[in-house]
């Protein structure tokens, strides 16, 4: 299977090798879910399922990149995707409010991309009442697991995966907390890291350590590739961290802007001082993405991915019902050029599809 350079390749791809396959490991993981015994865990396992495919969707196009293995690296995606969105649920939408057991339940992230981690003797739910999930969480990290561990390049990559996964962890922990704790766990985890950083802001860092999209790249290339060099990962890493991830974290931000102001959950949009300067900053990350994209292999791939970042995005029933979204995402469309149209008018013609 070759990777495609073009935006109707890469669609053609998509919904025919890559959709099917995400959709049938979901079905087997809600199937699981349902069996979950505790009534709050099992509730948190199918929510996150139900209300977040998407997120399997949109990460699961980098199986294409692992060719022969891209059944196998879906299969990995849709696991480890299904883990963050379920402790995103548990921790944002559930009965905690404590950092140690945000902790504890995201070390299970870490040890679903340590091929010899050892889990039978963790109790990710060791600081929460809710304790029986029937084995659910060990067996999302067991099959990630599995999967690497057939990977011939996975060693060249795991170093790369942990940074960019413990970063994610902090970040889930720092972010969930009391909301009078928030930011200054923020502001004072980002003064650890930004002089290794670009020029950003505190909540802009934040938006670029919770994207798990580097960790489906560097993964998906290890699945092929048994030559895969310490030094090329690094530089995979670098080509979507800061940028890439950020601009994708933003995006999911920027139409949620509504339903977090009503629900008063924490927004990264909302800290820029107005919206002039927040849509120069986006546009920043987008163009800096770019950038980075181009140094790495197969670069129109990542390319694609970036405009169908901002398509997807854009073509969101939130952004479509909000005059001033809408206003401001035709922006965004016209920055990205013909291949952001296209996604746009692919991403608007799925979601409808879908629904019926």
């Amino acid at each position: 299977m070759s990777i495609p350079s073009r935006s109707w390749t890469l669609m053609y791809q998509i919904y025919k090798k890559v959709l099917p396959k995400v959709h049938e490991y979901l079905r087997e993981w809600r199937k699981k879910a349902k069996e979950i015994p505790n009534p709050e865990l099992r509730t948190q396992a199918l929510a996150s399922i139900d209300s977040k495919t998407f997120h399997c969707e949109g990460g699961s196009i980098y199986g294409i990149l692992a060719k022969s293995k891209k059944d196998q690296v879906i299969r990995f995606i849709v696991a480890y995707q299904t883990i963050s969105d379920y402790l995103d649920n548990l921790c944002d939408r559930s009965t905690s409010l404590d950092p140690q057991d945000f902790r504890a339940l995201h070390e299970s992230m870490p040890d679903a991309l340590n091929p010899v981690a050892d889990t039978q003797t963790k109790d990710y739910y060791r600081f929460r009442e809710e304790k029986d999930d029937g084995g659910y969480l060990k067996e999302l990290v067991k099959t990630c697991q599995e999967c690497i561990q057939s990977f011939p390049g996975y060693s060249s990559v795991m170093e790369s995966n942990l940074e960019l996964a413990n970063l994610y962890c902090d970040l889930q922990v720092y972010k969930h907390v009391k909301v009078e704790e928030r930011v200054p766990r923020l502001t004072a985890w980002f003064d650890q890291h930004k002089s290794s950083l670009p020029d950003m802001s505190w909540y802009e860092f934040s938006a670029c350590t919770g994207s798990t999209l580097g960790i489906f790249c560097l993964t998906s290339y290890a699945a092929d590739n048994r030559n895969l060099s310490v030094q090329e990962a690094k530089k995979i890493q670098k080509g979507y961290f800061p940028y890439v991830q950020g601009l994708h974290i933003l995006m999911d931000y920027f139409i949620d802007q509504e339903e977090d102001r009503a629900g008063g959950d924490l927004n990264f949009c909302f800290y820029y001082p107005n919206e002039d300067k927040m849509m120069n900053r986006m546009e920043h990350f987008y163009k800096e993405a770019g950038k980075c994209i181009r140094h790495l292999p197969d670069w129109r791939f990542h390319q694609l991915i970036t405009n169908g970042l901002l398509a997807i995005y854009l073509a969101d029933d939130k952004v479509k019902n909000d005059p001033e979204l809408r206003k401001k995402g035709k922006q965004f469309i016209r920055g990205g050029g013909a291949p952001t149209l296209f996604f746009y008018l692919n991403g608007w013609l799925y979601r409808r599809i879908s629904k019926t």
